[in-house]
């Protein structure tokens, strides 16, 4: 099945949207609307970007199939919005991502010994436990952060020995530690499979969307038939180190100080809130200009906020390509907490991957902006061949 292009989204009240363009010629013309001129003017003031909250849905709204959700598809994830959108009221989901977060520091903190048995280099560490093997924007290795990954729906995605070895980023098996910390798995595929489940709910309502935008049926799967069927999916663990006040002088007014500029190049990104800890004590995150940004159409970058107990999802490049310009992908990165209060202060978060099958076919026209270093116009590639040559730009190790 071959699929093709898209973008989009819209934002809360701090917003002025500017009529929506529709079709495939959008992409490159649309722009998210400008934040009001007094709120500009204030922020500049500050040297601080502006913070805007989430379009959010309940649950209860989400949940039910034939709910008219278009209108905030559109706020949150249409042509002028964030590419972000928050759930609230999810069943079960502040305790499990409690659970499953308060292990990041556990196995960060595991003997190094034990960790090097976890690392899975002929995935070129998509498996496993990850620390200091991708590349910042500088281009050096980052060891700001430590990464613990697993696919929460298939422990074995495939038995065929071509495809671990063509794909072996997401094919290979996951590994985890059932002697050092066993009830990791368990809190990992737990978190991930509702944040799958609700997931494939948000893509149903984008599906009903898009389809509703004269776009007529998708040339591949809809987004939830693709995100359904795929065995792609991956789950990272995040763990932010502690850095001491000196350390923190780095990257002074960088707002991708603990994870730099990208953009999602799957479907659907599931993110949690961070959870903060000094001294292995929960805290307030102690910096408010600490947190996620956003980079808007019209390059604004803005802080994105939404609530502990809230469930956000992100778009991927993938799904813009599906969508045809609908559903948009933007860059964004995270900005470490500064100052005396941030001293020896970390962050655990978790991101669930949603991604279509390494065999699906991408076809990329030339109007699409990304990685045209890396793409030719109009090529057709499967998505493990695509997310390939993305994992050889950002790793150092060769796929």
């Amino acid at each position: 099945m071959v699929v093709e292009v898209g973008s989009a989204v819209r934002t809360q009240p701090t917003w002025a949207p500017a009529a929506a363009p529709r079709g495939r010629g959008s992409r490159g013309q649309a722009s998210v609307a400008t934040v009001p001129a007094a709120r500009r003017v204030r922020c500049r003031a500050m040297e601080r970007p502006p913070t805007v909250r989430t379009v959010t849905i309940p649950f209860a709204d989400l949940k039910e199939r034939d709910k008219d959700l278009g209108d905030k598809i559109e706020e949150g994830l249409g042509p002028h919005g964030l590419g972000i959108i928050s759930i609230a009221d999810v069943p079960d989901f502040s305790e499990l991502r409690k659970s499953l977060l308060r292990l990041a520091p556990r196995i960060a903190n595991l003997p190094e010994d034990v960790k090097k048995q976890l690392e899975d280099p002929d995935s070129s560490y998509n498996f496993g436990w990850s620390h200091g093997k991708e590349k910042l924007e500088s281009g050096k290795l980052d060891t700001f952060k430590g990464s613990f990954y697993a696919n929460p729906i298939l422990d074995v995605p495939t038995t065929d020995d071509v495809l671990v070895s063509r794909y072996p980023s997401y094919c290979r098996p996951n590994i985890w530690p059932t002697d050092s910390l066993p009830e990791l798995g368990i809190a990992f595929k737990a978190l991930g499979k509702l944040m799958m489940e609700v997931g494939l709910m948000l893509a149903h309502h984008c599906d009903r969307y898009v389809t509703r935008q004269g776009v007529g049926s998708y040339d591949g799967d809809s987004l939830e038939q693709t995100i359904a069927h795929s065995r792609c999916h991956k789950g990272r663990l995040l763990y932010y180190f502690p850095r001491q006040l000196r350390q923190q002088t780095e990257q002074v007014g960088s707002v991708s100080s603990w994870c730099g500029w990208h953009t999602d190049h799957g479907s659907l990104t599931g993110l949690t809130s961070g959870l903060f800890t000094k001294n292995s004590v929960e805290i307030p995150c102690p910096d408010s200009a600490a947190g996620l940004y956003i980079r808007t159409r019209d390059n604004q970058v803005v802080k994105v906020v939404f609530d502990e107990d809230q469930l956000a999802y992100q778009i991927g490049e993938t799904t813009e390509i599906l969508s045809r310009g609908y559903l948009c992908a933007t860059p964004h990165c995270v900005q470490a907490p500064s100052g005396e209060n941030a001293s020896n202060v970390d962050r655990s978060t978790f991101a669930l991957f949603m991604q279509p099958d390494w065999d699906e076919k991408l076809k990329f026209p030339s109007e699409i902006p990304y990685h045209q270093e890396l793409i030719p116009p109009n090529e057709t590639l499967t998505f493990g061949e695509y997310s390939k040559r993305l994992m050889n730009k950002y790793y150092q190790a060769t796929m």
